[in-house]
């Protein structure tokens, strides 16, 4: 293969390789933008680690910090990254609690790119004295990618004194 062409979903991407890219100051999933998967007849991971996410409360307006991870496994779409970078950035002046961040994520990625599989996992920095943690995940309904996602929940975090997330 000799790489990706203009065809197999290039032509769509207007932030990749822009120089003069707008940097979004609310909340806005419409900045994402995905591509074809050349891939799409395997399952495989992607995943994005964001060590600089940051939201605010949504009563006191400080700032929250968080790595934001997010795996999936795409069906016939990827997302792409600038695109999820500028994304994630939109939360920077968004109000909203730990577990909705996460969940809103998810949302958004599973709408835009009709995937098999996701979960998100947001590990914020305590603040008072306590950390949160939220994690959610998604399988595709009817399909062996809902029962995996049934699995992970029920295993997700069986050992978290193992988790070395600060």
């Amino acid at each position: 293969m000799a790489g990706r062409k203009q065809e197999e979903g290039l032509q769509d991407l207007t932030l990749l390789g822009n120089q003069k890219t707008r940097y979004p100051a609310d909340y806005d999933p419409g900045v994402l933008e995905a591509v074809d998967n050349l891939h799409a007849d395997r399952d495989y991971f992607v995943k994005f680690n964001c060590p600089e996410f940051t939201s605010l409360c949504p009563l006191t307006g400080q700032p929250d910090f968080a790595t934001m991870y997010i795996s999936y496994i795409p069906d016939k779409k990827i997302v792409e990254s600038k695109s999820l970078k500028l994304y994630l950035f939109s939360f920077r002046n968004h109000g909203d609690f730990h577990e909705d961040c996460v969940n809103i994520i998810m949302d958004d990625l599973i709408k835009l790119l009709d995937l098999r599989y996701i979960e998100v996992w947001g590990k914020f920095t305590p603040r008072g004295g306590i950390s949160i943690d939220p994690w959610c995940n998604y399988g595709k309904p009817g399909t062996k990618y809902e029962d995996m996602a049934h699995f992970r929940l029920m295993h997700h975090d069986l050992y978290p004194e193992k988790v070395d997330n600060r």
